[in-house]
Parts: structure tokens; C-alpha cells; sequence
């Protein structure tokens, strides 16, 4: 008895584990995240709920420039489907081969990012605004480079370690 429960508690443990980012190394087409989103970027996205039910949908139109720190600025202009609008404005720099680093005003301290191959993995805390309250909401962003033209984003969101939703974006270069 005491061997099956060991079993299933490694099993479960094992579930848990993260995802080694270099099985990602070979896969083309290669993620230049600079050369991506340096330009105009448009994104459609969604997002939904614990449950799986949509609650929002957006466009952001994204400007990318790289500074004279060698840095990418993404400044993001929000279209809710609600009628908001919102602005972030991303200062992402690359630490090593694999590693980015990120910050933006809402972001608490900072994005910490691997990337391989055509496979990007962000994980930050940010600041998100729920009615008249902030939460904390913890973000696991996965980007995957689909095309020379198409970056798919799935980002999901934990409170305490709960799901509380997940967001679905998809990105095209715009040409100018």
C-alpha cells in the first residue's frame, strides 16, 4: 500500500514539473522576438474565465522599437470589446542566448522569459484592475511562432495558484 502511494504521489509530482524549454531548440520557424515585433504588430484576442466561458475580446495594436539601450519598447493600445481602451508599454531586454527580461508599470518587479527555437515562455505578476480592486494575478504567456507572419499567445492566469482564466491571442505583422 505504502509503494502505491509513493507511486501516485510521484506521478503526480511529475506532473508538475516544468517543461524543459530546449526541446523547442530545432523548431523553425526561428523566433527572433526583436525582429518580430520591431514595427507594427496587430493582435485579436480573448479571454475567458475559470470555466472556459468568454468574458472579453480585444485588438491591440502594438508599435515595437528598439532603443539606444539595445532594448525593445512595445507600446500596446487596447480596443475592448466593451469600450475600454488601455495602454501598456513594455520594456523587454535580451539577458543571454535564451533569456529575456521584461517590465511595464503594471508588472511587479519583473517578466522573466525563455526562448527556443519558435517557443517563448514568459512568467510575471501583474497588477490587473477587477472592477474597483487589484489583484495579483500571476501569468504563464506561451508564444509560439507559427509563420514569418503569425505568433500565436496562450496565457494562462493564477490567483494563489487557482486558475482564474486564461487569455488567446493571435499576432500578424502588419506591413506599413
Amino acid at each position: 500500500m505504502k509503494s502505491i502511494i509513493i507511486s501516485i504521489l510521484l506521478l503526480l509530482l511529475s506532473g508538475c514539473s516544468a517543461i524543459d524549454m530546449s526541446r523547442y531548440s530545432h523548431n523553425t520557424p526561428k523566433l527572433d522576438l526583436f525582429d518580430y515585433f520591431n514595427g507594427n504588430t496587430r493582435g485579436w484576442g480573448i479571454v475567458q474565465d475559470r470555466k472556459g466561458t468568454l468574458t472579453r475580446q480585444f485588438v491591440v495594436d502594438i508599435v515595437g522599437q528598439v532603443n539606444s539601450k539595445g532594448n525593445l519598447v512595445l507600446d500596446e493600445h487596447f480596443d475592448w470589446s466593451d469600450g475600454e481602451k488601455s495602454q501598456r508599454i513594455w520594456e523587454l531586454s535580451k539577458q543571454s542566448e535564451h533569456d529575456y527580461s521584461g517590465t511595464a508599470a503594471d508588472v511587479i518587479e519583473s517578466a522573466d522569459g525563455k526562448l527556443y527555437g519558435n517557443v517563448l515562455n514568459w512568467k510575471y505578476l501583474l497588477n490587473l484592475k477587477v472592477d474597483d480592486t487589484t489583484w495579483k494575478i500571476r501569468f504563464d504567456d506561451w508564444m509560439f511562432l507559427v509563420s514569418d507572419e503569425l505568433l500565436l499567445n496562450k496565457a494562462t492566469m493564477t490567483k494563489f495558484g487557482f486558475k482564474v482564466g486564461e487569455v488567446t491571442i493571435v499576432f500578424q505583422k502588419v506591413q506599413p
